[in-house]
């Protein structure tokens, strides 16, 4: 018999804000995140703006030695992770620790650190680099000091899929605890990909913007960066409730697919497959859907196959959605993306507020559903959805419920 699985924590660090409650009134308010770049190089670059986490400073939370231990990307996850556990008010030890692991998504890893040690290497000129190098730029970093620093012994490991890394990561997560191969599960996904290599390999594909992100809007001219991290606690519904724990709400179902077309190109089909896939899993009529945060990067691409894989999928329900990409307000966080996403949903979820897609400007008769633009909007919703969708073809949703 599967378990129902609940949220009981929340952790964040973004472009909108350092923690849960100021990202949430941020998107309430349809503030923008994305701004002047602030890296070393930035006028050799094409693209000079980015959703950066403003005013960090990583002495105030870590000492010297954590720092020459962990990249950006890993004191994102840690930052994120504490608030999470705070809210939860779990501790681990005895058997609990053994039922408890750690599943984090992340496309770049420690790239800020291997951007940082080539140049040292082959611009510099030197011959040496920290012995510390391999463990802070490793992908798997960051969930290895989750479980360090909170005795998580469960199961524990990263998963990489691009932009789709976070909700894969919590699918993961989420099909742990409903099995019963866990109890508790710390999840999400985090990125720091704002450094110049990072940037410069991402102008190639031309798929950014110079200006801002505007999804769905006929004006859009393709997608911003960002950087940060989601973390979350998902834990088993009748653990939660025998402890008093405050529910945030309940994960219903999740789904994956690949379009198994085209390394960037997505696919309606499969993109239809996966949105499909998580009603069936969560055993959600699609009329009992309200609001569904879309992957929206803001590219033509991306835009026009998810408003037609939504129609296909919800027929005459599309037009009583609301559909909104936060995108346009954090950024695209990559691998991290997702779990900032999921902030979003658990808002309407809870405080009945839909997060806006902001920027927008002139309709696209291909994007002609309810984008719910510039403003955020008061509405009572019961279901949400949570879509990712990225290169590689690799699709995966999550639905939640209140």
């Amino acid at each position: 018999m599967s378990r129902r699985v609940v949220i009981t924590g929340a952790g964040t660090i973004n472009a909108l804000g350092h923690d849960v409650a100021s990202t949430m009134a941020a998107m309430k308010e349809g503030r923008c995140g994305i701004g002047p770049l602030d890296i070393r190089d930035v006028d050799r670059l094409s693209i000079q703006i980015g959703a950066q986490v403003k005013g960090y400073d990583e002495q105030s939370h870590f000492n010297r030695q954590q720092i020459a231990l962990y990249d950006r990307f890993t004191q994102f996850t840690l930052l994120a992770a504490r608030e999470a556990l705070a809210q939860s008010g779990l501790t681990f030890n005895g058997a609990l620790a053994d039922q408890s692991g750690v599943i984090l998504g992340t496309s770049g890893g420690g790239l800020t650190t291997q951007d940082e040690n080539y140049r040292s290497v082959y611009e510099e000129g030197k011959n040496r680099v920290h012995p510390f190098i391999v463990p802070k730029l490793m992908n798997n970093a960051a969930v290895s000091q989750v479980s360090m620093e909170w005795n998580l012994r469960g199961p524990s490991f990263t998963v990489s899929t691009a932009c789709a890394s976070s909700n894969h990561a919590m699918g993961q997560a989420f099909n742990m605890v409903r099995s019963g191969m866990a109890t508790v599960m710390v999840t999400g996904g985090s990125e720091s990909m704002l450094c110049f290599g990072g940037i410069k390999a991402w102008e190639g594909l031309r798929v950014m913007s110079k200006d801002a992100c505007r999804p769905f809007s006929a004006t859009r001219n393709g997608m911003v960066q960002g950087e940060g991290a989601g973390v979350f606690v998902f834990e088993d519904y009748e653990h939660a409730v025998k402890r008093g724990a405050d529910i945030l709400c309940e994960v219903a179902g999740f789904a994956m697919s690949s379009d198994a077309s085209d390394i960037v190109m997505p696919s309606k089909q499969g993109a239809a497959r996966a949105i499909a896939g998580a009603l069936r899993d969560a055993k959600i009529d699609r009329s009992e859907v309200g609001y569904i945060n879309a992957h929206g990067t803001g590219t033509a691409a991306n835009d026009k196959t998810e408003c037609a894989a939504v129609a296909d999928v919800f027929g005459p329900h599309a037009d009583k959605l609301m559909i909104s990409s936060t995108k346009s307000m954090h950024g695209h966080l990559i691998g991290g993306t997702g779990a900032v996403e999921l902030l979003a949903c658990i808002m309407a979820l809870r405080d009945g507020v839909i997060a806006p897609t902001i920027g927008y400007e002139e309709p696209d008769p291909e994007c002609a559903l309810d984008v719910v633009p510039n403003e955020a909007r008061d509405a009572d919703v019961d279901v949400v959805l949570s879509n990712a969708f990225a290169f590689g073809g690799l699709n995966a949703v999550i639905a939640l419920r209140k």
